[in-house]
C-alpha cells in the first residue's frame, strides 16, 4: 500500500494542477458517469514561479456510491494518477480527509460518500518560465455501492505560470478542506498488544468533551475493521480496544487517523504514530515452547485414549469381535490384521494432514474435525453408520459373517482390517481426547514435515491396542473363544451404530436448512432400502436376484445424489438457525471479547461444535450444572460459546492465537491474568474452582 500510496500522491497531484485556469478564465475537463462526476479545481488563477499552488480533484458520487480513502478496509482501491510534469513543476502527497467507516455485509470499508475534495500542493520551480503549462493526467478510481465500478478520466489541463492570480470561485471550499484536514496529534498516544486486543491510550485536548472516537489504520491487517471498537473514558484519557488482525503481529509501531467527537464539535482527525509497547505482544501460546519430543509423546498419548471416546467405540467394538474370530483360528492370521489395522489407521491420518495442510496453505481456516464441518461428509457417514448397523442387524451381509467391510477380507482379512482402520479415523474426528489438544495446536505451527511426524504419532497411539492384542501372545490367549454368543453381541453392537447415524443426522440438521435436511433423510432412506433389497436377494432366485440387486444399485445411487444436493447448501448461520432456548451464554465474537476485556469483566468462552460429542459430554456433564451457572454469575464471569459447527475464519482465528485447533477448547480470560485454557475433559468442580481462582 506505500507504494501505492506514493503513486495516488503524485498522480493526483498532477491532475489537480491541470486543472487550473488558464489566464484569468477556468479551463477544466469534466468526467461524468452515471455514477460520479469527477473534476479539479484550483485555489487561484496562476501562480508564481517559485510559489505554490492548492489544487484539488473533486469527486462528487450519486446517492448510495461511495469511493475510498488511502487504506480501503475490507475492500476496494484508493485512487491513482499517472501524469506527466513538466521539468520543474512537483507535486506533494495527497491530503486524505477525515474518511468515514463504510459497512457492506460482514466488511467494513474507509471511504466518502457525496462529495470529496483530494487536495494536492503543487509547487512550480523559480526556473519554470511564466507562460502556459500543458499537463495529461489519466485519473484512476473505484465507485461502489452492491457492486464496484472502475472509473477513468483522461484530463487536458492547463496552468498559467506568472504574476496577477486572484481567488477563484472555489477558493473558498479548498481553504475550508484545507482546515479540515487531519492535523499530527500534539498529544501522547500510545499502544499496545495483548491477547490478540489492540488497546490504544491518547491524553486528546479538551479530553474532558470527548464523547466518541475511531481509529482507521495506515496499514492494512493491522485490526479487525468490522469489529466494533470499544471506547473507554476515564479522567480524560481514552482508552480503544480493538481486535488485532491477521497482520497485527509484524507491525513494529502503529500508525493511523484517530478521529475524535468532542462534544458538538465535528469529529476531528489526528495521526498517531506509537511504537507497540515492548512486552506488550500477545502472549505466546503455551504449546510453542513444546519440544519435538513432546509433542510426540502427548500425541500418542491423545490416540491411546481416543480408543475410549464414544466417536470410536463401535466401529473399535466391531473390530475387536473380529480379531476374537482370527485369533481362535490362526494367531499369525491376527498378526497380520493387527499390523494391517495399524497401517490403514496410518495411512487415514497421512491423508487426512495431507488434505489440512493443502486448505490451510491455500488460507482455509480450518483444522480438526474439518471435514465434519461440510454437510456432505456428514451424510456420507450417516449413510455408512446406518448400513454398518444394518449389517450387523442381519438385513444383509456381503462376503462374510459381519457385513460390511468383510467382503474385503477374502484374502486372510488383511484388507478389511486396513479398511477398518480407514474407518476408525474417520469416526475419530468428533473427538478431542485429552492431550491431543496441544499437540495438534504445536503440530499446525510446524514445518509440513513435523506436522506429519505427530499426526502419525496420533495414529500409532490410536492402534497400538490392537498391536499390543496382536503381538502379545499372553493378551491373545486372554481373549474369548468364538461361539454363539458373538451372534447376538453383533446384534446388540448394530445399536451404537444406529445411534451414531442419529447423532450425524442432528449434526446436519444443524448445518442446512429445512430443504437441505430433508434431502439427507431421504438419502438415509434410499440406503436402508438398498440393504434390505440385497439382503432379499440372497433368498431369491436369479431372476428375482438380478432384479433386487440392480434396485439397490440404483437406490445406493439415488442416496448419493443427494449427498450431491448438500454440496450446493449454504452454511447455517446465526441468523438462519432456528432460535436456541434462554441460555446463560452470548455468540462469541472477537468484537464482543474485546469490548467485555475493555470493561474489565471476566471471560470464559466454550469454542464447541454440535459434531464434537466431547464437547457435548462437557456441556452437558460440567457446563450446564446449576453450580457452574452459579459460579459463573457469582464471580460476574461472562460465557461466550462459539459455536464452530459450520466453519468460521474468526473462530478458527481464534483457536489458532490460542494454540490450538480443535474443539473443545475452554478459555477464562482475565483481567489481571493471562489466559488460562482448562482441561478437555471438564468436571463441575474443576471449573468452579478455576472461576472462584479469579
Amino acid at each position: 500500500m506505500n507504494t501505492v500510496a506514493r503513486l495516488v500522491r503524485l498522480g493526483l497531484s498532477a491532475l489537480l494542477v491541470l486543472v487550473a485556469f488558464v489566464g484569468a478564465a477556468s479551463a477544466q475537463d469534466v468526467f461524468k458517469s452515471d455514477q460520479s462526476r469527477a473534476a479539479f479545481i484550483v485555489d487561484r488563477t496562476a501562480v508564481e514561479p517559485g510559489k505554490s499552488i492548492w489544487v484539488a480533484l473533486e469527486l462528487d458520487m450519486i446517492p448510495g456510491w461511495h469511493t475510498y480513502w488511502r487504506t480501503p478496509g475490507d475492500s476496494g482501491l484508493p485512487a491513482e494518477i499517472e501524469w506527466n510534469l513538466p521539468e520543474g513543476v512537483t507535486a506533494g502527497p495527497i491530503q486524505w480527509p477525515t474518511p468515514e467507516r463504510i459497512p457492506f455485509s460482514d466488511l467494513m470499508n474507509f471511504g466518502y460518500h457525496d462529495t470529496v475534495l483530494l487536495l494536492t500542493e503543487l509547487r512550480i520551480s523559480d526556473q519554470v518560465p511564466a507562460g502556459e503549462l500543458k499537463i495529461n493526467p489519466v485519473a484512476h478510481w473505484l465507485v461502489c455501492a452492491d457492486i464496484c465500478i472502475p472509473q477513468d478520466a483522461a484530463l487536458s489541463l492547463r496552468l498559467t505560470v506568472g504574476p496577477g492570480g486572484i481567488e477563484t470561485n472555489y477558493s473558498e471550499m479548498i481553504a475550508a478542506s484545507r482546515t479540515a484536514l487531519p492535523q499530527p496529534a500534539t498529544w501522547p498516544a500510545n499502544a499496545s498488544v495483548r491477547n490478540g486486543i489492540l488497546t490504544i491510550t491518547a491524553r486528546p485536548d479538551h479530553g474532558d468533551k470527548v464523547t466518541g472516537a475511531v481509529f482507521f489504520p495506515y496499514d492494512e491487517g493491522v485490526i479487525v475493521n468490522a469489529a466494533p471498537q470499544g471506547l473507554e473514558i476515564n479522567n480524560n484519557e481514552l482508552r480503544l480496544a480493538i481486535p488485532t488482525g491477521e497482520k497485527a503481529a509484524t507491525v513494529k509501531a502503529l500508525n493511523g487517523l484517530l478521529v475524535v467527537q468532542a462534544g458538538g464539535a465535528s469529529a476531528a482527525g489526528y495521526e498517531i504514530s506509537a511504537p507497540i509497547a515492548a512486552g506488550a505482544a500477545a502472549s505466546a501460546p503455551p504449546v510453542e515452547a513444546m519440544s519435538l519430543a513432546l509433542a510426540l509423546l502427548l500425541a500418542f498419548a491423545g490416540g491411546l485414549v481416543l480408543n475410549v471416546m464414544p466417536c470410536v467405540l463401535p466401529v473399535l467394538v466391531m473390530k475387536a469381535m473380529s480379531f476374537i474370530t482370527r485369533g481362535a483360528e490362526d494367531p499369525g492370521a491376527l498378526k497380520r490384521d493387527g499390523l494391517a489395522y495399524t497401517a490403514g489407521v496410518m495411512v487415514a491420518f497421512g491423508v487426512l494432514v495431507a488434505a489440512l495442510l493443502a486448505l490451510r496453505a491455500g488460507s482455509s481456516a480450518v483444522g480438526w474435525g474439518f471435514q465434519l464441518q461440510s454437510p456432505p461428509f456428514v451424510a456420507t457417514l450417516a449413510f455408512i453408520m446406518l448400513a454398518l448397523g444394518l449389517s450387523l442387524s442381519g438385513v444383509f451381509t456381503i462376503g462374510g459373517s459381519f457385513g460390511v467391510g468383510q467382503s474385503l477380507t477374502a484374502r486372510g482379512g488383511a484388507s478389511g482390517s486396513f479398511f477398518t482402520g480407514l474407518l476408525a479415523v474417520v469416526v475419530a474426528t468428533p473427538c478431542t481426547a485429552p492431550f491431543m489438544g496441544a499437540a495438534l495446536g504445536f503440530a499446525l505451527t510446524q514445518s509440513p514435515v513435523m506436522t506429519v511426524l505427530i499426526f502419525e504419532a496420533l495414529a500409532l497411539g490410536l492402534a497400538f491396542p490392537y498391536l499390543v492384542i496382536s503381538f502379545v501372545p499372553g493378551v491373545a490367549r486372554r481373549l474369548p473363544r468364538p461361539g454363539m454368543w458373538m451372534e447376538r453381541v453383533k446384534q446388540v453392537l448394530a445399536f451404537p451404530l444406529y445411534g451414531a447415524a442419529a447423532w450425524l443426522v442432528w449434526v446436519l440438521s444443524q448445518q442446512v436448512d429445512a430443504a437441505g435436511f430433508a434431502v439427507g433423510l431421504a438419502g438415509l432412506v434410499f440406503v436402508g432400502f438398498a440393504a434390505w433389497l440385497w439382503g432379499t436377494a440372497a433368498m431369491s432366485g436369479p431372476r428375482a436376484q438380478m432384479w433386487a440387486k440392480v434396485t439397490a444399485v440404483a437406490s445406493i445411487a439415488i442416496a448419493l445424489a443427494s449427498i450431491a444436493a448438500l454440496r450446493d447448501q449454504a452454511p447455517m448461520t446465526a441468523s438462519t438457525q432456528a432460535a436456541a432456548p434462554a441460555t446463560n451464554y452470548e455468540a462469541y465474537s472477537e468484537a464482543r471479547l474485546a469490548q467485555l476485556q475493555a470493561e474489565g469483566r471476566p471471560v470464559f468462552v466454550n469454542f464447541t461444535a454440535a459434531w464434537c460429542i466431547s464437547c457435548l459430554v462437557n456441556e452437558k456433564v460440567a457446563l450446564s450444572r446449576p453450580e457452574v451457572v452459579a459460579a459463573l454469575k457469582d464471580q460476574n464471569v461472562a460465557y461466550l460459546k462459539g459455536d464452530w459447527t459450520n466453519r468460521n475464519a474468526e473462530i478458527a482465528g481464534a483457536l489458532h492465537k490460542l494454540g490450538r485447533d480443535g474443539v473443545p477448547l475452554y478459555v477464562l480470560y482475565s483481567p489481571k491474568a493471562e489466559p488460562k485454557i482448562l482441561p478437555q475433559v471438564l468436571t463441575p468442580s474443576l471449573v468452579v474452582e478455576a472461576l472462584k481462582a479469579l
